[in-house]
């Protein structure tokens, strides 16, 4: 089910050579591949060195999309210490190989016990949402049941809990849910270690619910960043279900034979795709965030791989497509423009007063949005990007510099004529155009180099 994957890049990951870790990571190590892929157990390390260990290894990371190499190394082990459930993500219920599932489209549930984090009127209405997400796509109706026997048992325990499939406390293991089936078959159980919540504070029991319950009707694990049953836990609002979920869901029990329509989420973007391009990019109290289609990606030096989010988990009020961002760290803002709209955020939170139009900045009304933006903090300009030309911002005067627009190919040689993102960095600039990034000497004034665009994202 959910992982609690908060992902994100190290400037310098090092690979550690198999054998050269400390005993508790390799236990580690050990324990999440035999629960999660299936390796033999009872070598007590044996296989450290082994075939087995490097295959099962070298599956976990291409699963997650992390750089498959066997090697135990920093962003493999950093994943493994995150939070998850029990669910396995190759288990044997794969509705592709075995197409397990319900023989009938009426489908009963059972809620056996209560979280006291919620009242019972709460829950109620989150599993039934939750259920609701699947029958909106599919025949399948679902009908409570308050005594005997239901199709889907669903309780609330801690640690052994009566399945021999022990929790582990809180931020470990979740949830889990069984595949359809007799006796234990699509129940479905919740940590009661954890703190549940019907908001964004811990864990939205909603969100995890609608995975958990996927896989009680059959559905496995997605590596679609975007799907409901990727197994990462990720706060979302609106509809949550994406094409590869519905496409699966559909695969086992067919379409929702009254053609409800509904809006499948964005299918995430792939961080190593060679031909990806970024809508913007910005620094956010050193951190450095990176939009793409109704997602972002969010770096910290000191973490191993990007964290890929929602833009709609983050700021539900912002538009789901970022133009342009830039961050004033004087002032301890970042700027976020979308169309001819621009939001301004105080660390992750909206600052008060805004949306505000671009034209506010001295821009002439014709202009109807902005490329890229960048602020320059030697000079305390911002220059914006617009097509082929850019203009400056004068943030100590909150005024637009004289003598502009300037043309962007006449005044950074060897840049092509628009940009798609940019950032600044100790007399650098890094610009973004398509699937090309520029490193630029701001002093004198020619490209340095020039990567892959997303070699930013550890590609």
């Amino acid at each position: 089910m959910i992982i609690l994957l908060l992902l994100m890049l190290a400037s310098h990951s090092l690979a550690l050579p198999l054998l050269s870790a400390d005993k508790d990571n390799w236990d580690l190590a050990e324990k999440y591949l035999h629960r999660f892929y299936d390796l033999p157990a009872g070598l007590q390390g044996r296989q450290r060195s082994s075939g087995a260990f490097q295959t099962k290894l070298k599956e976990m990371q291409k699963f997650f999309k992390l750089k498959v190499t066997g090697n135990l190394d920093d962003n493999t082990l950093e994943l493994m210490k995150q939070a998850r459930c029990g669910v396995p993500d190759i288990g044997e219920y794969n509705h592709f190989p075995q197409h397990l599932k319900w023989q009938n489209n009426q489908i009963t549930f059972r809620i056996l016990n209560y979280t006291p984090d919620l009242k019972k009127s709460d829950v109620d209405r989150a599993i039934r949402n939750a259920l609701n997400v699947w029958s909106d796509v599919t025949p399948l109706k679902f009908k409570k049941l308050y005594k005997d026997n239901a199709d889907i048992m669903i309780s609330f325990g801690s640690k052994e809990h009566g399945d021999y499939n022990p929790f582990d406390g809180p931020n470990g293991l979740l949830a889990h849910a069984y595949p359809p089936g007799q006796g234990i078959g699509g129940d479905t159980h919740f940590d009661e270690d954890e703190h549940w919540t019907k908001d964004s504070s811990t864990y939205n029991l909603f969100i995890v619910a609608a995975h958990e319950l996927g896989h009680a009707l059959g559905m496995s694990h997605s590596s679609d960043a975007g799907a409901l049953m990727y197994p990462v836990y990720s706060y979302t609002t609106g509809f949550p279900l994406s094409e590869d979920d519905i496409e699966g869901i559909q695969a086992l029990y067919g379409p929702n034979p009254n053609h409800k329509k509904v809006k499948p989420k964005p299918v995430a973007p792939n961080k190593c795709d060679p031909m990806l391009s970024f809508d913007a990019v910005t620094e956010l109290r050193g951190e450095t965030i990176i939009f793409k289609d109704s997602f972002y990606w969010r770096l910290h030096p000191q973490m191993p791989e990007p964290e890929q989010t929602l833009i709609k988990s983050t700021w539900p009020s912002i538009p789901s497509k970022v133009d342009a961002a830039y961050e004033n760290p004087e002032k301890d803002i970042v700027i976020i423009f979308s169309g001819i709209r621009m939001w301004a955020l105080n660390g992750y939170d909206l600052v008060d007063g805004y949306p505000k139009y671009i034209h506010k900045l001295g821009l002439p009304k014709t202009i109807k949005k902005i490329d890229a933006a960048v602020y320059i903090s030697d000079t305390s300009k911002t220059l914006l990007f617009i097509d082929e030309d850019y203009w400056s911002y004068d943030e100590m005067t909150g005024t637009m510099d004289s003598g502009y627009p300037r043309s962007i190919e006449s005044d950074f040689p060897g840049m092509n004529d628009e940009v798609d993102a940019a950032t600044y960095h100790y007399g650098y600039l890094y610009f973004f155009h398509e699937n090309m990034q520029y490193e630029y000497s701001y002093t004198s004034r020619k490209v340095i180099r020039i990567l892959r665009t997303n070699s930013i994202l550890n590609c």
